[in-house]
This record gives structure tokens, C-alpha cells and sequence, in this order.
């Protein structure tokens, strides 16, 4: 074992664009040799699609290539290519479940880049189980990870998911790779993101966002633009938010309705944001400013199929359910953010001035935000400080 001191510092990861910039973003900066990907997503969300695309504008860069299917045959995948138009990239296939020729196979030809799909269809004779059990994945995944960092290879591994939205296997899979990317998006919404949520090599959480044609997946270059649509006309419930997704900001329109409900019950439906963070935001409504909710229905939805979480999304969203409720539209120059706290008091975000930038590149003039200190003024916007909930109810909705 060698020692060596913290001072002592190496060269960075030398770093393969594939051309893809959505892609490269979410790597950290492109493919680093000798790395282990694990890509995870819902069954038919494109997966399969998406990592061709990447192999074949790889295989042009001058990687040599390799695509293991467990799931399909060579034939099946060479009429995906034809109907993406990638039939004349150098990658070399190969349908192969076992996992000692798939090794036996790499070792011999020594690409600079081998994707599996999927681990779970990898089967390791020296294992007593049948395929996609957790000790097959376990060993097939540890197999195919020592192979990378002895060889210099970078594989690309692809998951299955479970129902609630998670890799299936032993969750030690994603401990022992270096990249987690999870391949997100509606069926019935033409766009997907793909999101990392560990990354050894680069910053975590950054997206990247596609849309799926009948060509494959287009990258979009400007995803605020493309999730907020055509919003000239105001619209009561409707909000644009401006969020962070990883160290890009990213503007969203949040939407909501609110309708006396028919039921003893009143439904709360969430689309794209946390059920449990909607009911925190209307318990502080009811409480801190004397809105009550009680017998109305609720529905909220993040439009274009994207997900939000950051806390930064709390004031859109009470701003989206008080307008829905009184009835009255923000004007569409707006755009709103803050994080609300129990007791009803707006917090600062981070990064609060990129928002602002994003915002007023794409032609908001104004901004709802919470009273943050030292928040640099941004050249034609102008801010609408909070210093809580109640002033934004009464200032903006005029309820009581």
C-alpha cells in the first residue's frame, strides 16, 4: 500500500467530450477514463436510446466502443440504430448475458468504453442464484468495476428501477460507482431530463434535458424557455419559478387549481413537487395568514414533466395556490422564489442572483423574493422584497 500526503496534489481526470453538451454537463465535463457509471430509469424512458446515441457519437470521437445487451438481440438493436440514423458509427455489438465471456470478451479487446444493458440481466456462474437477485447484481456489478479501474476501461452500467423510483438491487451498487444518473420524465410529456445525484468526478445534481423525437433524443439547449412554453396571456394559479438545478438556473411554471370539492374530503393532488411540502405550505396559509383551504380541492402541477424540490419553490407555490383561490393573475413579467418557514417569515435562497439573471434573460422584468441582504440588483429587474407571507398575501392578493 502507498501513502501519499494530502498536500500533494495530481493532475485532474483527463476528460472525453462526446459532443452531447447536455450529456458532458451532467458527467462533470465529459467521460473520465477508467470510470463506472450506473444509469437508472423507468422501463421504455428511453435508456437504451439515449446510451446509443452516446456510444455511437463516442465510437466518432475515436473510442473504441463496445454495447452488451442482455435484453436484446444485436438484431433489434441495429434497427434502432437505422431509425436513429447511427447504423454507420463504428460501435461494436454484442447480445451476451453470461458475465465471465462478457469479461473474458473486454479483456481481449480492450475498448476505451463498454456498456452494459442491464445489470440485472448479467448472470456470474460463480453465484448460486438466478439473474437480477441481489447477490447476482452485487457480484456482476463488483466483476465489471474491478474490470474498469484495472484496465482503463469506462463502463456505463444500466438499472433497472423499482416502483417507488429507485435502482433495483443492493443499494452497495451505487456505493461502489463513481456516477449515478437517473433518466427522468413523464411518458406523456415529450421531454426527459437526465439527473446526476453522485458524482465523483463533478458536481452532483446537475441536469441535463432532451426531448424525444421520432429521430431519438434532441438535446435542448435551452430548457427555461422550452418548460415555460407560451405564457403571454395571464392566467389565474399560473407562476413562474426560478430554480436551481444543479448550477444551472432554470425557469418552471408552476400551476394550480383550486375548486370547492363535492367529496367530505378534500383532495390534494401533486404533480412535480413533494405531497408532504404542499401540506406544510397550506397548514401555514390556514394558520399564519387566515387563508383557510378546508373543503377545497387542490391541485398542483410542475408543467412539462419536470421535478422540483429545492425549498427555494415555497413561495411560488403558495403564490400559485392564492392566486388560484382569489382568482387573480400575477402579471406575466414575474417570476417568484423564497423559502417559507413555519412560523409564515421568508428565507433567503442561494444563488439568488443567478435566478435573477436567468429570469431577466429570457424577458421578466420583475421578481417576488424574499429580503436578502447584500442580493445584488440585476440590470431590468425590479424586486418585490418580502419580509413574510402575510405581506405577500395582502400586498399581491389583497386578502385578508
Amino acid at each position: 500500500m502507498q501513502l501519499t500526503d494530502l498536500a500533494a496534489q495530481g493532475e485532474p481526470p483527463a476528460r472525453t467530450v462526446s459532443g452531447v453538451d447536455e450529456l458532458d454537463r451532467v458527467l462533470g465535463g465529459g467521460l473520465v477514463e477508467a470510470s463506472a457509471i450506473l444509469v437508472g430509469g423507468d422501463p421504455g424512458i428511453g435508456k437504451s436510446t439515449l446510451l446509443l446515441q452516446a456510444a455511437a457519437r463516442f465510437a466518432r470521437m475515436g473510442i473504441e466502443t463496445i454495447y452488451v445487451s442482455g435484453e436484446e438481440a444485436v438484431e433489434q438493436i441495429q434497427m434502432r440504430a437505422v431509425r436513429l440514423g447511427l447504423q454507420e458509427s463504428p460501435v461494436r455489438l454484442a447480445a451476451e448475458t453470461n458475465l465471465r465471456d462478457i469479461l473474458t470478451t473486454l479483456d481481449k479487446e480492450r475498448p476505451k468504453l463498454a456498456i452494459i444493458d442491464s445489470i440485472q440481466t448479467m448472470w456470474a456462474d460463480t453465484v448460486d442464484s438466478a439473474p437480477g437477485s441481489v447477490s447476482q447484481v452485487r457480484a456482476a456489478s463488483h466483476e465489471l468495476i474491478n474490470f474498469a479501474k484495472r484496465r482503463g476501461t469506462s463502463v456505463i452500467l444500466v438499472g433497472h428501477v423499482t416502483k417507488e423510483g429507485q435502482i433495483a438491487g443492493p443499494r452497495v451498487v451505487e456505493h461502489m460507482v463513481d456516477c449515478v444518473l437517473y433518466f427522468e420524465g413523464e411518458r406523456g410529456h415529450q421531454f426527459r431530463i437526465l439527473r446526476s445525484v453522485k458524482n465523483r468526478y463533478g458536481p452532483a445534481g446537475e441536469i441535463g434535458v432532451f426531448e424525444m423525437t421520432g429521430r431519438g433524443l434532441i438535446e435542448v439547449k435551452n430548457p427555461s424557455a422550452l418548460f415555460l412554453g407560451d405564457r403571454d396571456k395571464p392566467s389565474p394559479g399560473s407562476v413562474v419559478f426560478a430554480g436551481i438545478e444543479g448550477t444551472r438556473p432554470m425557469l418552471s411554471e408552476i400551476q394550480a387549481l383550486v375548486a370547492p370539492s363535492p367529496h367530505s374530503q378534500a383532495r390534494r393532488t401533486v404533480v412535480g413537487l413533494d405531497s408532504g411540502r404542499l401540506a406544510t405550505i397550506l397548514a401555514v396559509l390556514e394558520a399564519r395568514c387566515a387563508v383557510p383551504f378546508a373543503g377545497l380541492d387542490v391541485y398542483l402541477n410542475v408543467a412539462g414533466g419536470l421535478r422540483v424540490s429545492e425549498p427555494a419553490a415555497d413561495l411560488a407555490v403558495a403564490a400559485a395556490l392564492l392566486s388560484a383561490r382569489e382568482d387573480v393573475a400575477l402579471p406575466p413579467e414575474t417570476v417568484v422564489f423564497g423559502e417559507i418557514s413555519l412560523s409564515g417569515a421568508l428565507r433567503g435562497v442561494t444563488q439568488a442572483e443567478n435566478r435573477l439573471k436567468e429570469a431577466a434573460k429570457l424577458g421578466f422584468s420583475a421578481a417576488i423574493t424574499p429580503e436578502q441582504k447584500k442580493l445584488a440588483s440585476v440590470t431590468g429587474m425590479t424586486l418585490k422584497p418580502m419580509a413574510d407571507l402575510t405581506t405577500m398575501v395582502s400586498e399581491i392578493f389583497g386578502a385578508e
